[in-house]
């Protein structure tokens, strides 16, 4: 049965989804200053910290400009957290990848993140699963 835009359980969900949105961004940007970082720098760092990839490969990921990626990989690589290397498979691409005092700030803001770790700990496995699972199929990825 089609769910209506307008029902009372619907706004409620987005609503609750909104709550949970902004806590995380608020938590997220206070981690990031908390290491002299911006929101976007920290969100490129940890992604990076995940596997080096190419500036347009952040960009796609981060739904942002290739120009706003270069911008933020710069600032990151003065600060020592980031460099570019070309990539082995292609050495005519470069890869930002994350130096060791990087992958060291990337682990200590994710280390940081309570707002979403310590309620989600307080739910089973089993209810875990069903929100990761209800989460991707809202983003359209396989559950």
């Amino acid at each position: 049965m089609a769910t209506s835009r307008t029902d009372p359980l619907t706004l409620e969900v987005v609503d609750l989804i909104g709550s949970v949105v902004a806590r995380y961004y608020t938590d997220f940007e206070q981690a990031a200053a908390q290491h002299s970082l911006t929101g976007a720098q920290a969100r490129v760092l940890g992604l990076l910290s995940l596997e080096p990839m190419p500036m347009r490969r952040v960009a796609q990921k981060l739904k942002c400009e290739p120009s706003n990626i270069t911008g933020i990989v710069d600032r990151l690589e003065v600060r020592g957290l980031v460099e570019r290397r070309p990539d082995p498979n292609d050495r005519r691409v470069k890869l930002a990848a994350p130096t060791e005092d990087g992958m060291k700030t990337a682990r200590q803001l994710r280390d940081s993140l309570d707002f979403a770790r310590e309620p989600l700990a307080e739910l089973s496995v089993r209810e875990r699963t069903m929100l990761r699972d209800l989460l991707r199929r809202m983003l359209g990825e396989p559950a």
